[in-house]
């Protein structure tokens, strides 16, 4: 890995998103089906409104089953869950840009935009993955 490298190869571009106006109901089953247990960039419309961490959402349904018809997964959008805060750089960024930042340890993603469009995400883990190619 050539931390000179643009970050666009290395991060993944095909990222599940969800609007701040979902349910959490919704965010549940994306963190049931996918194969990651991270972050979900929250993006109303073409643009980047937030981000959803695993433990934001654990905090918010603390003992709440992990059935469907719990009333907080209804009652309860991404919205009142999400941190408008959201760790960025361009698509055009370097890898020891995205790892200098990950590296700090107060984020584990950064998200990747082109212009205010979402296009894709790196993670802690991509960074080790590359890292030990």
């Amino acid at each position: 890995m050539n931390l000179n490298d643009s970050v666009a190869t290395i991060m993944t571009s095909d990222v599940v998103t969800i609007a701040s106006d979902q349910k959490l109901l919704d965010l549940k089953r994306i963190y049931e089906n996918q194969r990651f247990h991270h972050h979900v960039p929250v993006v109303d419309g073409h643009k980047v409104s937030g981000i959803v961490s695993l433990i934001d959402f654990m905090r918010v349904v603390s003992g709440a089953s992990l059935d469907d018809d719990e009333t907080v997964y209804h009652d309860t959008t991404v919205a009142k869950v999400m941190s408008p805060r959201v760790v960025s750089l361009p698509k055009t960024a370097t890898i020891a840009e995205a790892a200098g930042i990950l590296g700090r340890g107060e984020v584990r993603s950064v998200l990747i935009l082109d212009g205010e469009k979402l296009a894709g995400i790196i993670t802690t883990a991509d960074i080790i993955r590359n890292l030990v190619k």
